[in-house]
């Protein structure tokens, strides 16, 4: 079917759609692959590129054949796994007590090497065609929408975000969690209401769909799925859900200068300059609708959304910094989207740097998939500048040890940025997540008490944190503070044994780096850190553990910490030349003073015969 000048939809297990310029051709989805036998029916010589919209198999179940053919596969970011490493997904997909309801085993049967990831938010160069990348979350939550200029027209080629006049291809699809809060099972559908309206700023001329005739009235359309869709959504909730105000300004003000975004998970504050630049305190899930089901990258989805009233209602020219008060995914998810589309650096204390940048030496909950560069590593206990504002940087340990807090004056009011170190919405007499702690997130026994002491020392006027309302700061409150901190601390210390500290979490030993991936017949660096549990200095010995076959060298080792006291132990392990699996186990034994305490740390080695390329490492072929 020709839609326009040099543009064709072949109908398969979706449209294919044939961008074509002058020989060669881009495609928009690939269905069974048939468009390859049908290139002469559009003039076509070479297909240069495919671009896909999203992994469900109806998109893609012939892709394989494109790989084989050298054609560059362009997949959204989010869904890359579920195309490129889907023999992963299908192993580790947890289907017993299964609450996971979307429809992520819509995926491809075996995997299919892809050339990359697609640039959400910019126009790229693909084969001979300029392409932008919307991020467009409803169908599924890693969907994207292509907008091309052809023959003086704006097409949007938006997959299964919309199918004819004011209707879905699937309401199932959107359902992307079985239950919790308000949002539940409603995610897709508002995030399919709020894609579409994203949709409309970029004045497409007709939207094609992947299922459905082409949309040639697109504000019609996407008007009448608007109100279906809302009236579905009260159909849910106890009270109407304002979708538009999440768009139309997302800032709330805390002062003139601060600003709280109400739309993000976890929160994200806004810091304003004289010079219409922003620092941002943390960023992750924007503009979220409910998390997904599920804890795989295709779940989890960071978006630019609340940039643009940053831009058009506050006056902000550019977020310069991003600035995490911790390492968790919903505090950082989106630093690296920021970087490569706005520019913005990343500053981190130095205590949160290296979980950043090295995620897998790391054994700790909630970290982001990939590295995230750190461009300015800032001294715990040291001021840094960003503009007119003196920003104190203060270790922050409790809620996890890799974490700081902020203190700065906005507006005349003296401010801590406190991340997810206490709920600031406590009343007296209430006691849940008064102390947000978390054992292995490496919670120490005196870590709320030190904060207080932090709080009362900076004596703020105004908190502000990670999932609550800002609160005004009193005496009382700090006072308060300090004694649950004290009577936390007591509480551990009354419950834990005596005579064997190993302090909260209860573990002598750690290996990094935790997660790791070689080729066969090569070596691998561990390094072990024990602790020596008595009071007074101990011999330590510790023994590596590794798979049968693997060599260690040495074998044991013994080191005399002082009382309370770390040390670290380097071993070299190698790895035989034959056979591969995924996440070998290794450990280390050990003993302290005589007293045995076995295998008290375990990490994960992958031997593969080539290491995956992650997102940006795969060398750019042409087009890119």
């Amino acid at each position: 079917m020709l839609i326009g000048t040099d543009v064709f939809r072949l109908q398969d297990t979706c449209h294919v759609y044939v961008l074509r310029r002058g020989r060669e051709a881009v495609l928009i989805d690939f269905g069974s692959g048939e468009v390859l036998d049908r290139l002469d029916d559009y003039g076509v010589d070479r297909v240069t590129d495919v671009l896909i919209t999203h992994h469900h198999r109806d998109q893609v179940q012939g892709l394989a054949r494109a790989a084989h053919e050298g054609i560059r596969v362009w997949v959204p970011p989010v869904e890359r796994d579920l195309i490129e490493n889907v023999d992963e997904h299908w192993r580790t997909r947890p289907l017993d007590n299964d609450y996971d309801v979307r429809q992520d085993r819509f995926s491809l049967l075996e995997q299919v090497p892809v050339t990359g990831s697609v640039a959400e938010y910019r126009t790229r160069s693909y084969g001979p065609l300029e392409v932008l990348t919307l991020p467009t979350p409803g169908h599924t939550v890693g969907s994207v929408s292509y907008l091309v200029e052809i023959g003086g027209k704006r097409l949007a080629f938006v997959g299964d975000l919309i199918h004819g006049e004011g209707r879905v291809w699937s309401l199932a699809a959107a359902q992307w969690a079985y239950t919790g809060g308000e949002s539940a099972g409603m995610e897709g559908v508002a995030a399919t209401a709020l894609s579409c309206r994203q949709l409309l700023d970029h004045a497409p001329a007709v939207l094609l769909p992947s299922h459905g005739e082409p949309v040639t009235d697109p504000p019609a359309a996407v008007a009448r799925l608007r109100s279906r869709l809302q009236a579905l959504l009260d159909s849910r909730r106890r009270r109407p859900w304002d979708l538009d105000a999440m768009l139309d300004d997302p800032w709330e003000r805390v002062t003139p200068h601060l600003l709280r975004n109400r739309t993000s998970n976890a929160l994200t504050y806004a810091l304003l300059s004289e010079h219409g630049t922003a620092l941002l305190l943390d960023f992750g899930y924007d503009l979220t609708t409910g998390l997904a089901g599920g804890h795989d990258r295709s779940s989890r989805r960071p978006l630019l959304a609340c940039l643009e009233s940053l831009r058009r209602v506050h006056g902000i020219d550019r977020v310069e910094v991003a600035l995490p008060t911790h390492y968790h995914d919903d505090h950082v998810a989106g630093f690296n989207l920021l970087r490569e589309v706005e520019g913005t650096a990343v500053w981190s204390p130095s205590n949160v740097t290296p979980v950043l940048q090295d995620p897998k030496r790391w054994d700790l909950p909630c970290l982001w998939f990939d590295p995230i560069p750190v461009d300015r590593d800032l001294p715990v206990g040291e001021p840094v500048t960003w503009r007119e504002y003196e920003i104190g940087v203060h270790e922050l340990p409790g809620h996890t040890l890799y974490a700081a807090a902020y203190s700065f004056e906005a507006d005349g009011r003296r401010v801590v940025a406190t991340g997810d170190q206490q709920n600031t919405a406590w009343r007296p007499g209430e006691q849940p997540e008064l102390l947000n702690y978390q054992y292995r997130n490496r919670f120490r026994i005196d870590d709320f008490r030190r904060s207080a002491e932090l709080y009362r020392a900076l004596n703020p006027e105004l908190m502000i944190s990670g999932h609550w309302p800002p609160r005004k700061v009193t005496q009382d409150y700090l006072d308060m503070l300090l004694e649950e901190g004290e009577r936390v601390a007591r509480l551990h210390r009354e419950l834990l044994p005596a005579e064997v500290d190993f302090d909260a979490e209860g573990f002598g030993a750690r290996i990094t780096p935790y997660r790791s991936t070689v080729t066969p017949g090569r070596t691998l660096v561990l390094e072990v850190r024990v602790r020596n549990p008595f009071p007074t200095a101990r011999t330590a010995r510790v023994r590596m553990v590794v798979p049968q076959g693997w060599a260690v060298e040495p074998a044991e080792q013994e080191v005399k910490p002082q009382g309370r006291g770390e040390a670290t132990l380097v071993f070299t392990v190698t790895v035989p030349p034959e056979g591969r699996g995924a996440r070998r186990r290794v450990a280390v034994d050990l003993t302290v003073g005589g007293v045995r305490f076995g295998q008290q740390a375990e990490a994960l080695v992958t031997v593969a015969r080539r290491q995956r390329w992650e997102d940006g490492d795969a060398p750019e072929g042409p087009g890119v």
